[in-house]
């Protein structure tokens, strides 16, 4: 290999190219991280409601970490997205010093039991809201049905003056609803829709005008509906004991 002068000028030329590279890199790591390209302004965008100024300071002093150059963006990223009420995050780098934040806020829907809450998007998350929701019960993979089907029972029960506050999915997929009066409805697993619109159709123009306080519903037969009134207290009269109260419970088919 000694003599042959072109293969020696060829390894020569290669460790002379390595050589550079790797002084050219050695420069540059120096370089970006010397203190002299400092993140001094962290910018968060978005229709934010739920996250606050001093959780974004905690999470900058916290997690972020290293300079404009040497930040790690997707660990950044994962800091935001820790926050409770953030659903989707960006982050980039603007220079000279800048980082840019891109928060989507979960929009709360309703409550899943007390144990979560339901964006608009048929997602759970965890979080803590005061706001009056209404209440989801069903199996873990029921929360997009529930969503749905709520937007559907709801308008139909609106053109009655009623609202859900109760919606729930058993495991037979049998549907009930609960609404903001008390009212239990039993729709069943078959034509729910149609059935719910048979009876706030008959509730509006018939039922709702008796001005009587109904307790249960049963959708659940073919030509008709089941109705009942909460137990109510009769006063004696001259033919009763004045220590005798007769009950009475009202029934409509």
């Amino acid at each position: 290999m000694w003599d042959k002068p072109a293969l020696l000028n060829w390894i020569a030329n290669l460790l002379f190219a390595m050589s550079v590279v790797v002084m050219l890199y050695a420069t540059l790591y120096v370089v970006v991280h010397l203190p002299i390209f400092p993140l001094r302004e962290v910018k968060v965008d978005g229709q934010l409601t739920h996250v606050t100024r001093e959780q974004v300071k905690l999470i900058a002093a916290k997690h972020l970490k290293g300079n404009f150059f040497t930040l790690d963006l997707i660990a950044a990223r994962d800091a935001f997205e820790k926050l409770p009420w953030a659903r989707n995050v960006s982050v980039r780098r603007r220079w000279p010093d800048k980082l840019e934040v891109m928060i989507e806020e979960h929009q709360a829907f309703a409550r899943w039991g007390n144990v979560a809450l339901v964006n608009t998007h048929g997602e759970l998350f965890h979080a803590a809201t005061g706001n009056d929701l209404p209440v989801f019960y069903g199996p873990d993979d029921s929360v997009i049905e529930l969503a749905s089907q709520y937007d559907a029972f709801n308008k139909v029960l609106k053109t009655a003056n009623l609202d859900i506050a109760i919606l729930a999915l058993t495991p037979r997929r049998a549907w009930q609803i609960k609404t903001t009066d008390g009212m239990v409805v039993e729709l069943g697993r078959t034509d729910m829709q149609p059935r719910l619109e048979k009876f706030t159709k008959v509730y509006g123009s018939t039922i709702a005008a008796l001005n009587k306080k109904i307790t249960y519903a049963d959708l659940r037969y073919p030509n008709g509906f089941a109705l009942r009134r909460p137990i109510e207290a009769i006063k004696p009269n001259e033919n009763q004991s004045k220590d005798t109260v007769k009950k009475q419970t009202g029934a409509v088919t």
